[in-house]
């Protein structure tokens, strides 16, 4: 069997990677000036984008093809800039024109979505609460479905985030007790005769609330210590300001609802590392009432989100054909298909196991490999893909494979891997643009 040829191209220079840039650099270019939107949407400005120079491809018979000019100046430098502010104006009006719709068009908001949202506070709020299925396509729907879920949690958290003690006080206080019982009932406490099995503090039953009580402490103190750790470089998330310890008390109570209803797999670290996007996001929505009720947001949006990768965080699915093994074997053939070189070169002769790296990638969804402001342009396109996130993040994930292909194949295991848990900077654009392109053009 003929070996397939790799293009000339692929192996040039031009695509390696700039070392020496730290991939978390808080060197933010000024925001272009927007244009003026339409009443129905509040504009205000999100953490500017930060771009790296950096660009790769893939290999096949029919090479993939990508306007690239390596005779760039510094004049046609500026010149790109220029037009990329042009593109994010146009994007911005083309989402503003969509979501002023009556019944918005699903289609075409993905398709404009998926080349990533302006860095709009409000646009991007909006537009994932609609792709992750919480605001539905009928605008004059939004209002009683946002005060239904919005109350839903609010339940929720009356009778989920609650000490048994304060369970027994509620029911001392409904009984209806004898005269005899009447100084218990005003102590707060019930009396013994009233006390069943199930709800004494020594209980060991399985429907004990004392008993569920106790087993759940383990899992908010490892929610705590998480979430205290979540993008310690972030005064939004981190530190001891009055802001971050209220976001640090909602994403505990977002992931402690979540692993309370769903029993199957209740909390799994790293949890809190995908709840932080959404609520970033939702908490700096520029409307006064959505960033009000960010918590219960995030919670029905994350739920949504996980929904597609819950099986990657099922332990005992680890094995099965839908769980994180199965993912990351599907991430391997991806890349046989599209690059067989680059494959064999990883997994059999410098025998890089793609779980070494791609664990991390997958289940985590990218959020400890970029900096905050690329994981949201990457969650755009994750969001938005009609394929669903999962099949869009294996095709990103190869992507990132593909574009240090050069380092990879010079490199050792050593070398391979340590360049592979520590991604270099690289142009979101362009690696979005490769990911694409593996589902456009297969071998």
């Amino acid at each position: 069997m003929a070996k397939k040829r790799v293009p000339d191209w692929l192996n040039s220079p031009l695509w390696s990677s700039p070392s020496e840039q730290h991939r978390f650099s808080s060197a933010v270019p000024e925001p272009p000036e927007q244009p003026p939107s339409p009443p129905p949407l509040t504009i205000k400005q999100d953490p500017p984008s930060i771009q790296h120079s950096r660009t790769n491809h893939n290999h096949n018979h029919n090479a993939i093809a990508i306007a690239t000019s390596s005779s760039s100046s510094s004049a046609s430098t500026s010149s790109a800039d220029e037009n990329s502010h042009s593109r994010q104006a146009q994007s911005q009006a083309n989402l503003l024109a969509e979501l002023s719709r009556k019944v918005i068009d699903m289609r075409e908001l993905r398709r404009i979505a998926s080349q990533g949202i302006p860095d709009v506070s409000g646009l991007r709020s909006t537009v994932w609460k609609i792709f992750l299925g919480y605001l539905p396509p009928d605008r004059g729907l939004w209002s009683s479905e946002l005060a239904k879920k919005r109350s839903q949690y609010k339940r929720f958290k009356q009778e989920i985030l609650i000490n048994p003690s304060e369970i027994t006080r509620r029911m001392c206080n409904s009984g209806n007790y004898d005269a005899d019982e009447v100084k218990c009932e005003t102590r707060g406490i019930l009396s013994r005769s009233q006390i069943t099995h199930g709800e004494h503090p020594l209980s060991l039953g399985k429907t004990s609330i004392w008993n569920q009580f106790f087993q759940d402490t383990d899992i908010i103190e490892q929610i705590d210590r998480d979430v205290k750790r979540t993008h310690p470089d972030m005064p939004f998330f981190c530190g001891d300001s009055q802001l971050a310890k209220s976001n640090q008390e909602a994403l505990k109570n977002i992931l402690i609802i979540f692993a309370k209803l769903n029993p199957g797999i209740r909390y799994v670290q790293g949890m809190n590392e995908v709840l932080a996007p959404l609520f970033y996001v939702f908490k700096n929505d520029p409307d006064e009432e959505n960033a009000a009720f960010s918590e219960a947001d995030t919670f029905f949006c994350f739920v949504e989100l996980l929904s597609g990768f819950r099986d990657n965080f099922c332990q005992q699915l680890d094995n099965s054909i839908v769980g994180i093994r199965s993912t990351i074997t599907r991430l391997s053939q991806l890349l046989k298909e599209h690059d067989e070189e680059l494959w064999r070169h990883l997994e059999v002769m410098t025998k890089v196991n793609p779980q070494f790296y791609a664990f991390r990638w997958i289940t985590l969804l990218l959020t400890q490999d970029f900096s905050f402001v690329d994981i949201l342009r990457i969650w755009d396109t994750l969001i938005s893909d009609p394929d669903g996130p999962q099949e869009t993040l294996l095709r990103v994930c190869c992507a990132m494979l593909i574009l240090v292909r050069r380092r990879l194949l010079a490199g050792d295991f050593t070398s391979n891997l340590k360049l592979l848990q520590s991604y270099p900077p690289t142009n979101i654009s362009h690696l979005l643009h490769v990911a694409n392109k593996l589902r456009v053009q297969p071998v």
